[in-house]
C-alpha cells in the first residue's frame, strides 16, 4: 500500500498535561485504520492533529510525501476542504437544510461546479441508501440515516481521507453495525481512506490495522 500520511515524533501539551509525548504513525491508501485506548489516552488530541484541526507543540506531517504542518491558515483551510473529510460522534448537520443541502454545503464552499455537487451529493445519497430521504430535514430522520448524510456530507469533495471520531459512539448497535459495514464497503467500492477513533471493540477488529494509545504512547500496532 502506498503511504498517505506520515506524523513523526508528533507531541502535544495543555498548559501542564502532556497529552501525546512523541508519536509516530502512518496510513496507508485505501485502509481503514483504528485509534483505540482507554479514554484520556490521546486519541482526539492524535486524530484532529492527523486532520490539521489542530497543530502538534513538535514533529512533523507530511501527507503524499509533502510537508503540511508548516502551512499557513489560510492554505491548510484550502488543504482541509479539498483533501479531507469529517464524522463526529454527533452528525453536526444544519438543521435549518435538507439532507441533500446539507451534503452540498462543502462543495459550494470549496467553490465545485454547482451541477457537479448537486450530481454528486444525489449519487452519494444514493449509494448509501437514502435516495428516498434527500430532502428531508435532520429532525426528521433517524439517528443512523442523519449520520449517513453526514458521511455522505464528509465524502462530497472527494477526499483522499476521512477522519471519523467515535462515528458510532451515539448510535444503538444496529445502526452502528450498519454504518461499520458502510464504512468498509466504501473501502472495498471507492478505495476510501478512514482512520476512526473508537471504543467499538468490533469496528477495532474489523479494522486493517489498530493502534492503541494509552498515556499519550503508541503501545502497539497491530
Amino acid at each position: 500500500m502506498k503511504e498517505l500520511i506520515k506524523a513523526t515524533n508528533i507531541t502535544k501539551s495543555y498548559g501542564d498535561l502532556q497529552v501525546l509525548s512523541g508519536i509516530d504513525v502512518s496510513v496507508n491508501t485505501g485502509e481503514v485504520l483504528s485509534i483505540v485506548g482507554a479514554s484520556g489516552a490521546g486519541k482526539s488530541t492524535l486524530l484532529h492533529i492527523l486532520g490539521t484541526l489542530d497543530v502538534p507543540d513538535n514533529g512533523t506531517l507530511a501527507f503524499e510525501s509533502k510537508r503540511i504542518d508548516q502551512l499557513n491558515r489560510s492554505q491548510l483551510s484550502a488543504f482541509r476542504n479539498s483533501a479531507v473529510g469529517f464524522v463526529f460522534q454527533f452528525h453536526n448537520l444544519l438543521p435549518e437544510f435538507t439532507a441533500f443541502e446539507n451534503v452540498c454545503l462543502p462543495g459550494f464552499i470549496g467553490n465545485k461546479n454547482t451541477e457537479e455537487v448537486k450530481q454528486r451529493a444525489a449519487e452519494l445519497l444514493g449509494t448509501l441508501g437514502l435516495s428516498a430521504r434527500i430532502d428531508h430535514k435532520p429532525s426528521e430522520l433517524s439517528g443512523g440515516e442523519q449520520q449517513r448524510v453526514a458521511v455522505a456530507r464528509a465524502l462530497i469533495n472527494k477526499p483522499k481521507v476521512v477522519f471519523a471520531d467515535e462515528p458510532s459512539g451515539n448510535l444503538d448497535s444496529k445502526n452502528a453495525d450498519e454504518l461499520h459495514e458502510l464504512f468498509f464497503k466504501l473501502r472495498d467500492e471507492l478505495g476510501q481512506t478512514f482512520v476512526i477513533v473508537t471504543h467499538n471493540k468490533e469496528l477495532a477488529e474489523m479494522s486493517d490495522r489498530q493502534v492503541i494509545l494509552k498515556d499519550g504512547l503508541i503501545v502497539s500496532s497491530l
